[in-house]
């Protein structure tokens, strides 16, 4: 019997790790079966998929829908009951019961995890007689389901998902996680005997999917400690809840090597009645505390999650939260609508709360009781704002002199959010020139302006450029260089000796700095101007920016 296994990932890169839970499966209750794994994204032309799923004309399609991919798969489905009318179609996943009564006729909907799916499924599949719906066993060990031919195939190129954990210790409202209670850890020695087999294969990202990684801090410690030992280049990304770190892991994470692990931090709010609401405990003096142990070694990636349209959150809330976020000085900010998932405690409470979200998936938000329609598009927008001009490594120290002197980050992101759209930023492609230009106009008024639009420069030439814009142009790079080839001595370790001396100054851009610009970078405590260089390579850190050396005073 062939069989194909389908899911519509958000991206090609990502992979699904339900289908290969699912392949297993079918070994064990229809052995013989031939089983086609097919991944494919959103932005895949419509018409090609489709084709290439009928194109070996399988006995049987089973599908594992999400949020994002449902609409997708349902599309799907209403095409394949028509071009293969006595084939059987299977969905199955999170949104599987969600979607059944859009689904066209004879389509059977499962409910439950891959491992419990019980015997008459089999038997049912095999005769090509199914029923409407099947509900699967919970609590199934679960074995790492990938085949070492996995990797040279269907997940080639692709990020590894790994579970070592079913399950969350929390139980927040919004979340399919408040629908089930405690947590299925797998055993340590097997995490660890399945993760070496792994990481033979020299994945360039595994993301473990465990709901909270460092729930328990003696098998988290020992699973990080197992995992930085490895050999390899492989980066390990782990959802974390900030209040759990133990003096003991933050001891631990700061002897990891840059760009090893990578945290996703799910702030959501830092205000009080919201997080009451959604059932979620805080403690923001003990978070903050651990979030700037963890910067300070700049060798983790942190990604900071704050969730937009949450019950009791108005805008002047959500101001409070994003500027206790943006004062942390994570890597990414990431301001995610809030979504209401049926089944969840939250979407019972919509009346209550005034929520309003799209019928159809990802049910994103669209107003509440504390958000009118208008405030929380403006809000969606600031959020594409702050992705567009914080996510990425443009404007470091400029943002982080802001962060220093601004009271209201926020109001600054505002005006910010004004000038984009007088610019028509959002409909353009955003390109670190055209961000440039909308900052110096937005800062041109400010008593600061001088030392803001050194800062860009500075942020501009580390982010790896060899010229500056027009919009930020200075004294030239060709007077600073011809003027520190004359002063500067005939050798500077480690910079340059007596040979290679010309190719240094061949090869490296020279920018002369106030001394305000100095400090702020922290090249220079010293009240006096000076000049800086930015030779070939990158520093050590998260960002891997271009280098920046302070240059000796010049004699006169």
């Amino acid at each position: 019997m062939k069989i194909t296994l389908v899911a519509v990932n958000g991206r090609y890169t990502h992979s699904c790790l339900a289908l290969y839970y699912l392949r297993n499966r079918l070994y064990r209750g229809l052995p013989g079966c031939e089983v086609d794994i097919q991944q494919y994204a959103l932005n895949d032309p419509y018409h090609e998929t489709l084709l290439r799923i009928v194109a070996d004309k399988p006995d049987a399609i089973l599908f594992s829908a999400y949020i994002w991919s449902s609409e997708r798969i349902q599309r799907l489905l209403a095409d394949l009951a028509r071009m293969l009318p006595a084939t059987p179609l299977v969905v199955g996943g999170p949104q599987a019961v969600w979607i059944a009564d859009t689904l066209p006729a004879g389509c059977t909907v499962v409910e439950g995890e891959a491992e419990g799916l019980p015997e008459g499924f089999f038997t049912d599949l095999a005769a090509g007689k199914m029923l409407a719906r099947y509900k699967c066993e919970a609590g199934h060990p679960f074995a790492m389901p990938y085949l070492d031919d996995d990797f040279v195939t269907t997940l080639k190129n692709r990020q590894i998902y790994y579970e070592s954990t079913r399950g969350c210790p929390f139980a927040c409202s919004y979340c399919l996680s408040a629908t089930s209670s405690g947590v299925l850890y797998k055993d340590l020695a097997e995490v660890q005997e399945e993760l070496t087999r792994l990481l033979t294969q020299q994945p360039p990202v595994v993301r473990f999917v465990d709901r909270t990684f460092n729930a328990r801090a003696d098998r988290t410690l020992a699973l990080w400690r197992f995992l930085a030992a490895q050999p390899g280049e492989t980066c390990f990304h782990f959802e974390i809840a900030p209040e759990l770190f133990t003096d003991e892991m933050l001891t631990f994470l700061a002897t990891v090597p840059v760009g090893r692990f990578q945290f996703e931090i799910g702030l959501q709010s830092t205000n009080p009645e919201t997080l009451a609401a959604i059932k979620r405990t805080a403690d923001p003096a003990r978070i903050e505390a651990n979030f700037a142990r963890i910067l300070a070694h700049d060798n983790i990636h942190l990604h900071l999650d704050l969730i937009l349209g949450l019950p009791f959150e108005d805008k002047k809330t959500f101001a409070r939260s994003f500027n206790n976020a943006f004062g942390l000085a994570p890597h990414y900010i990431q301001m995610g609508l809030l979504k209401i998932l049926p089944g969840t405690p939250l979407a019972r409470r919509c009346e209550e709360f005034g929520l309003l979200a799209s019928k159809a998936p990802p049910y994103e938000i669209l107003s509440s009781r504390w958000l009118a329609q208008d405030e929380m598009a403006d809000l969606y927008w600031f959020g594409e704002c702050v992705e567009a001009f914080y996510n990425n490594r443009y404007f470091r120290r400029f943002f982080t002199y802001l962060r220093r002197v601004e009271a209201d980050p926020f109001l600054f992101f505002a005006q910010l959010l004004k000038g984009c759209r007088e610019h028509n930023f959002f409909a353009q492609a955003k390109t670190q020139k055209l961000m440039n230009r909308i900052l110096v106009d937005l800062v041109a008024p400010r008593h600061d302006q001088p030392l803001l639009k050194e800062l860009l420069r500075y942020d501009w030439l580390r982010s790896g450029h060899r010229f500056l814009p027009e919009e930020l142009a200075g004294e030239e790079f060709t007077q600073v260089r011809d003027r520190l080839y004359h002063s500067l001595p005939d050798e500077l370790p480690p910079l340059f000796d007596r040979r290679l001396r010309n190719h240094f100054f061949k090869k490296t851009i020279f920018l002369a700095c106030s001394a305000e610009l100095l400090a702020e970078t922290g090249l220079s405590d010293k009240d006096r101007d000076g000049d800086i260089c930015f030779p070939v390579g990158q520093q050590e850190g998260v960002l891997r920016l271009q280098k920046a050396v302070l240059l000796p005073v010049s004699k006169d």
